[in-house]
């Protein structure tokens, strides 16, 4: 079965790393933060200006003032700090971020990641996004393999406006976990239940698969 928002978000929390800053993006990124591991300390970044940002509040007494990039209320953790949006884009700018983790309209196989607009729709702005994949040193994009189409987002080229080229590292989508390198999707990881056939038809960009890919295992 194809992962939950929920999951994606899981198994994206799996892969941060004692001691790093993480930007998170709006959508499935912010909820991330519900699923960091005890055993590790990270501070997680809005670009709204908090550094430190925590869970989602569990309880109706929620500070209607602390947010994040999506308009979301949300908690801070011990140690946080909070500033201007002009000091937490320099702080993206100047490549102190250690990893972002950013949603997407098409990825493909170069890296290149389409996410700010779709020709002929409303457009609110292209947000931070071409800053975060500029100062990040590391990428990982979230999103849905297919659209409701059902046609692939994992494409061999994008073709909606890009905002960033040969950025990202790896992309976690409701059916995998992907590795980009060498212009191709390296197989991973698959869902639980999810075979590497389906992975495979629902894959518009060069896919290797490397043997028998494990299915995700969470914690």
């Amino acid at each position: 079965m194809a992962l939950s928002r929920e999951q994606i978000a899981k198994r994206v929390a799996m892969e941060l790393q004692d001691g790093y800053y993480v930007n998170l993006g709006i959508g499935i990124p912010t909820l991330v933060a519900n699923y960091v591991s005890s055993d590790i300390e990270v501070m997680l970044q809005s670009e709204n200006g908090l550094l430190g940002m925590g869970p989602y509040s569990e309880t109706a007494a929620v500070d209607a003032d602390m947010i994040n990039a999506g308009k979301e209320t949300v908690t801070a953790a011990k140690g946080a700090a909070i500033f201007s949006s002009a000091e937490s884009f320099a702080m993206i700018r100047g490549g102190h971020v250690d990893l972002t983790v950013l949603g997407a309209f098409e990825v493909d196989q170069h890296g290149n990641i389409a996410s700010w607009m779709i020709p002929n729709k409303l457009v609110k702005g292209m947000g931070g996004a071409m800053d975060l994949v500029a100062g990040a040193k590391n990428i990982i994009c979230t999103m849905t393999h297919a659209n409701k189409q059902g046609e692939s987002k994992l494409l061999s080229e994008c073709s909606l406006p890009l905002t960033g080229v040969g950025c990202i590292n790896k992309v976690i989508t409701d059916l995998a976990l992907l590795e980009i390198k060498d212009g191709a999707f390296y197989l991973l990881e698959r869902a639980p239940g999810v075979s590497t056939e389906e992975i495979i038809t629902k894959t518009a960009g060069k896919l290797i698969v490397a043997g028998d890919i494990p299915e995700m295992q969470f914690n």
